[in-house]
């Protein structure tokens, strides 16, 4: 009987603690994602709103921004999430060496880029890919090119200083989650891979990466959602130009919101698309990266 009791007072105890925070996503996340939702089925400009069923989402089929900045965020991900990871992996990897010197000023150094202002670093980025920066004044040097080139006003060269930004800024971020895995591992697993004499890519393959392997989701769901998110880095750097060359599918929910004259039935409609993505990316990385933490 005192068991009992004892179980329903915990229990009770319990709910108590997790109620609050409960109510508070339900009201701040659920209730307006429900709102949103609603809002999508909705047309007009302003307030001047009335239900339209699917006819935003009819729109984006004809949309070429739409899909223009859908493009240039797939893009993003496509060519940055894989060699950021990589690095990151590989950081990690190198940093957890338990013979290397310095390891705590390398991990700051690293890690310092994930918390510096998204203006100041696109502030530095645009001087140094600038038409006298460091980039053209080294290529010139080196005979590379004959004239400096506007990097972020061209349509290719501009989504590659976005994603030199965003590897330089979110590799030192994804790095710690990797460390935190490697440091949790027994280092006598090495020790005994060693003794038998397996070499580093060895230990890496058979050792390593299937360690990593449920935190190489983990970053991965986190890299893909921050890049379909993105914003600071293209309003900052290429304010989404030349055109839409350069131009995120954040940015275009943005402009239509608050930029154009305000569309919020359709904004949200892409909203809501942009998070259909990210669903069917998750369910396809979870089959691709196996993971069994189900």
């Amino acid at each position: 009987m005192k068991g009992k009791t004892l179980k329903k007072k915990n229990s009770r105890i319990g709910w108590s603690m997790v109620l609050v925070a409960s109510v508070l996503i339900l009201v701040f996340s659920y209730v307006p994602m429900v709102q949103a939702f609603l809002l999508s089925l909705k047309t007009g400009k302003g307030n001047n709103l009335t239900f339209a069923g699917l006819a935003n989402y009819a729109r984006m089929l004809k949309d070429n921004v739409f899909w223009t900045t859908i493009g240039n965020t797939l893009l993003y991900a496509v060519i940055q999430i894989p060699i950021m990871l990589f690095l990151a992996m590989l950081i990690a990897v190198l940093l957890n060496t338990p013979n290397l010197k310095l390891r705590g000023f390398y991990r700051t150094c690293i890690f310092l880029p994930c918390v510096t202002s998204p203006i100041s670093y696109s502030i530095l980025f645009k001087n140094i890919f600038s038409l006298d920066g460091v980039v053209n004044n080294l290529l010139l040097a080196l005979g590379i090119i004959e004239t400096p080139i506007a990097f972020v006003l061209d349509p290719f060269w501009g989504k590659f200083v976005i994603i030199v930004a965003l590897i330089w800024r979110y590799t030192g971020y994804f790095m710690i989650f990797f460390l935190s895995a490697l440091q949790n591992t027994d280092q006598s697993v090495y020790e005994a891979a060693k003794i038998d004499g397996a070499n580093f890519r060895q230990s890496f393959f058979k050792i390593t990466f299937p360690i990593l392997k449920p935190i190489v989701f983990l970053t991965s769901i986190m890299a893909v959602t921050n890049t379909l998110q993105l914003f600071d880095e293209v309003v900052n750097l290429t304010n989404g130009g030349p055109g839409n060359a350069t131009r995120t599918i954040s940015e275009y929910i943005y402009d239509l919101s608050f930029n154009f004259v305000p569309n919020y039935g359709y904004a949200s409609a892409v909203s809501y698309v942009v998070l259909l993505i990210i669903v069917v990316i998750t369910i396809f990385q979870k089959k691709v990266t196996g993971d069994q933490n189900d």
